[in-house]
């Protein structure tokens, strides 16, 4: 079955749910859907060229300010899922915004729409600081209109 993301050219992870993320009423826990869209968020940045270690060398972090989480249908253990991310949102001072569709290719279904909002601190000291020129030109570029 075809996905329908709700916004034009994601990027993409495919995810397996394991049996580690079964909680006590038989689907993926919302914590772990947490992990998948913190994984996807990683995934993006260094498929960007942000990663860790330029994250470090800048002296500059995204750190999250507001999650905000739909969780609209259970996962189950043993199924394969893709989680798709989309920079909505670059203010070129402070934040960036994220948005997060998961979707069972199974039958198409959305289980999961999310928002987080990030905002830029300096690793060394944990206070806000202006988002260095290099994260506005590549997170800024990689914005999708919403």
């Amino acid at each position: 079955m075809s996905q329908v993301w709700d916004l034009p050219d994601p990027f993409v992870i495919e995810l397996g749910v394991a049996a580690s993320a079964i909680d006590e009423y038989g689907h993926a826990n919302n914590a772990e859907y947490l992990r998948w869209v913190e994984r996807v968020s990683w995934a993006h940045s260094d498929y960007l060229g942000l990663d860790l270690a330029r994250y470090r060398e800048l002296d500059r972090a995204m750190a999250v300010h507001r999650h905000e989480l739909d969780y609209l249908a259970p996962a189950f253990q043993g199924e394969r899922l893709q989680l798709a991310t989309w920079i909505v949102g670059c203010d070129g001072r402070l934040t960036l915004t994220r948005r997060f569709q998961l979707i069972r290719p199974a039958d198409g279904r959305t289980l999961l729409r999310a928002r987080t909002r990030f905002a830029c601190i300096e690793l060394s000291s944990g206070r806000p600081r202006r988002l260095p020129d290099e994260y506005v030109a590549i997170y800024g570029g990689a914005r999708v209109a919403e």
